[in-house]
C-alpha cells in the first residue's frame, strides 16, 4: 500500500520536517511513503524514502497512479496569510486525489487563519470529501465543526516526536538559553533591536550561554546573525538539519525564548522553560492552551528593561511543563497514529 505525502516539505523549514518525520514515524509499517518535495533528493537522502518533484505535474500525476491514500502531511496548510496561492495548490492536490478515488487523510492540520470566502469554500469542499480528518487545536476544530465534519483533536504530533542527542552541546558552558526568532512584517527593526538590547542585559544578569537557533536560514539566519555580532559574551549559531537533533537540542537548555510555534513545543517537549513572542495566532493559542509567558509581537514593550526582567523572572522563577503534563499530550499526539491506522485498515477492508 502507498501513500502520497504532502506538506511544506524541503524548504529548510525545521518544524515542517519534524512534522514529516513524526509522521514518517507515526506511519503503519505496511504503508510505503512518497513525500512530495520541494527539493526531492534532499529529502531522500535524508530520510531514505521516495521522493516525488512537489512543482512537477507530470510527476505528480504519475505518483497518484501509483498510490493508494494520499495524505495532507500537517501544519497550516490551508490559511491565506502568508499566501493566497498556497491554499489553492494543496486544495488542488487534495481534489485530485478524491477524484482519482484515493483514501484521503488531513492529519494534523492547523486550519486557518482563512480570510477570504474562496479559500474558506475551497477548504470545506476538500475537506468534505476526505476520509478522515484530524486537527491540533480546538480553534481548528470549532471551525471544521462549522462545515458538520467531526475531527480526531490532538496535540501537533511533533509532541511525539522522537529526539536524538545533540553531539557536542554538553560541552558547551552552562547555564544555556536558547532564542528562535523569525523574519516576519511585526518584528521590525526597531523591535529587532530592542530585543537584541534586552538579550545582552539579560545575558549579563544571568551569565547564560546563548544558543542563536535558526529553524529555517532562509529566514533566521541572518537574524542569528545580527545578534551573534552585538553579544558579548559566550554564544552560538545552532544550525541542525535533523529535526530529531533540532528537538534533542533543547534537553541541554535551561530557557527557551521562541518565536516559532514548533520551538516552543520542542523546548516544552523536552522540560525547558520558555517565553513566547507570538507572531501568529497558532503561537497565541500555544501560549493560552499550556499558560506559557510571552507577547504578541506587536504589543512588545518598546523598554528593553522591560523585556529582560520579564525573562529574568521566567529564568529564575518559571516553570517548565511537568513530567506529567508532557506525558500526557505525548499520548495525545498519538492519537494522530490510530487514524493512520485506521485508514490504512479502512482501505484493505
Amino acid at each position: 500500500m502507498q501513500a502520497l505525502i504532502c506538506g511544506y516539505y524541503g524548504k529548510g523549514n525545521g518544524g515542517d520536517e519534524a512534522l514529516l518525520v513524526s509522521l514518517l514515524q507515526m506511519l503503519p509499517k505496511k504503508i510505503k511513503p512518497i513525500v512530495l518535495s520541494n527539493n526531492p533528493s534532499q529529502t531522500r537522502q535524508r530520510y531514505g524514502i521516495e521522493t516525488c518533484p512537489a512543482r512537477s505535474a507530470f510527476a505528480i500525476l504519475q505518483a497518484f497512479q501509483q498510490s493508494d491514500i494520499f495524505i495532507w502531511g500537517g501544519g497550516s496548510l490551508m490559511q491565506d496569510v502568508t499566501s493566497f496561492a498556497s491554499p489553492f495548490y494543496y486544495a488542488a492536490l487534495m481534489g485530485l486525489a478524491q477524484q482519482q478515488g484515493l483514501k484521503t487523510v488531513a492529519w494534523a492540520q492547523g486550519i486557518g487563519p482563512l480570510k477570504r470566502p474562496t479559500t474558506r469554500w475551497l477548504t470545506e469542499q476538500v475537506l468534505r470529501g476526505c476520509t478522515a480528518v484530524s486537527v491540533r487545536d480546538s480553534q481548528s476544530a470549532t471551525l471544521v465543526s462549522q462545515w458538520d465534519i467531526s475531527p480526531l483533536i490532538a496535540p501537533d504530533p511533533v509532541w511525539a516526536l522522537e529526539s536524538k542527542p545533540v553531539q557536542g552541546l554538553w560541552d558547551l558552558p552552562a547555564p544555556r538559553v536558547a532564542l528562535n526568532l523569525r523574519s516576519h512584517p511585526q518584528l521590525t527593526p526597531q523591535r529587532l533591536e530592542v530585543l537584541t538590547q534586552a538579550l545582552i542585559d539579560f545575558q549579563k544578569a544571568t551569565n547564560a550561554f546563548i544558543l542563536l537557533v535558526p529553524f529555517q536560514a532562509s529566514q533566521d539566519l541572518a537574524i542569528a546573525r545580527s545578534i551573534s555580532a552585538r553579544l558579548p559574551q559566550s554564544h552560538k549559531i545552532m544550525t541542525l538539519d535533523d529535526p530529531r537533533e533540532l528537538k534533542g537540542l533543547f534537553k541541554g537548555v535551561e530557557m527557551t525564548i521562541g518565536m516559532r510555534y514548533h520551538s516552543l513545543i520542542m523546548a516544552g517537549a523536552e522540560e525547558c522553560r520558555c517565553f513566547a513572542l507570538s507572531y501568529d495566532p497558532k503561537v497565541s493559542r500555544l501560549m493560552q492552551e499550556l499558560n506559557i509567558p510571552g507577547w504578541e509581537l506587536a504589543e512588545l514593550p518598546e523598554d528593553p528593561n522591560v523585556i529582560s526582567t520579564a525573562w529574568l523572572e521566567c529564568y529564575a522563577n518559571g516553570d517548565a511543563l511537568s513530567s506529567a503534563q508532557i506525558h500526557s499530550l505525548v499520548d495525545r499526539a498519538l492519537m494522530h497514529q490510530e487514524l493512520l491506522k485506521f485508514v490504512s485498515d479502512f482501505e484493505t477492508d
